[in-house]
């Protein structure tokens, strides 16, 4: 954590966000550099992903408006996956004080902050793209179907949605980090300890990569069926 112009700025979220963008760019990138009509290998793979977004739009909304949100669906299942993916093999701390650690390498998706502002990312965008697909007023009257009296629900919901699509992802994911680093520190306590707590360890790194698969996964269906909310005519 850094002082800058009088706010407190948590240098390794903003480090580890910035990693886990980079490394979604360059996969995208040289996973499609070369295009061909018969797809193989890293092509085929990347393919398949968009395939599979392409489903989760589907069942959420019909493809002739659906079809506007598969790059941003792409964009959030491997953008979290990453993130989510970065702190499973290491992570990397450093002392600033005695008993007190900074972690530089970790799942940025473990800070709040982090995942909040995707989830409110997300929740703009609904609002967004609702004015821009049904226009201003049609998109307005939504709020008082099929009765006015539920217009404060919806202002409601919109915050409750924001709320809880971040605060499941970093639960999980932070979860899923600090149970790490608690087998880790135990297993410092000697030979016998570190042989012990090792095949647990594998164990738990390899649930963690479920866990962080499934909560990409969980994000972008989420995204995807807020999504509909809004630009879908029966809604």
């Amino acid at each position: 954590m850094r002082e800058i112009f009088g706010l407190d700025v948590n240098m390794s979220s903003i480090l580890m966000t910035t990693v886990a963008a980079a490394i979604v760019f360059f996969v995208c990138f040289f996973m499609s550099r070369r295009i061909q009509m018969k797809p193989t290998g890293a092509q085929n793979a990347l393919e398949w992903l968009v395939d599979f977004v392409k489903n989760i739009i589907n069942s959420n909304m019909d493809w002739k408006v659906g079809k506007n949100f598969v790059m941003l669906g792409l964009t959030i299942i491997l953008y979290v996956f990453v993130a989510n993916m970065l702190g499973v093999p290491f992570e990397i701390k450093s002392k600033i004080a005695e008993g007190v650690y900074e972690v530089w390498w970790k799942s940025p998706t473990s800070d709040p902050v982090l995942t909040l502002s995707l989830a409110a990312f997300v929740i703009l965008l609904t609002h967004y793209y609702g004015i821009k697909l049904k226009g201003p007023k049609e998109y307005g009257k939504d709020y008082f179907r099929p009765v006015p009296f539920l217009f404060p629900f919806k202002i409601i919901e919109d915050f409750s949605n924001t709320l809880t699509l971040g605060m499941r992802l970093f639960g999980n994911i932070y979860a899923k980090e600090v149970l790490m680093m608690m087998l880790v520190g135990l297993g410092t306590g000697g030979f016998l300890l570190a042989f012990g707590t090792a095949i647990p360890l594998m164990i738990w790194q390899a649930f963690s990569i479920f866990i962080g698969s499934l909560q990409a996964f969980i994000f972008c269906m989420l995204t995807m069926v807020y999504m509909s909310h809004k630009v879908s005519e029966d809604h």
